[in-house]
């Protein structure tokens, strides 16, 4: 299976950056996972939107899109599970 490429919206980046070290450890460890597997067991695809997806990282979420045409991931949050949906 060929692997994905993981981009960051800006957002994300600094939502990432902004975490606790092991936390963000935890989070970017899964990141990386989305290259194998971009639908990972757990994953579920949000409602009322075209190709989003999100993850389970303990109180964190990670809302992301996949493009299988293009085999790129690209991250567009990272936020605790109470601000996500918002």
């Amino acid at each position: 299976m060929p692997e994905y490429t993981v981009t960051f919206a800006r957002s994300a980046r600094k939502e990432l950056q902004a975490l606790d070290r092991t936390i963000a450890t935890r989070v970017l460890r899964r990141i990386e996972a989305l290259a194998a597997t971009p639908r990972p067991v757990g994953c579920k695809k949000l409602e009322g939107a075209e190709n989003l997806w999100r993850i389970r990282v303990g109180d964190w979420r990670v809302v992301y899109s996949v493009d299988d045409s293009k085999l790129l991931v690209d991250v567009s949050a990272v936020r605790h599970r109470r601000d996500v949906y918002r």
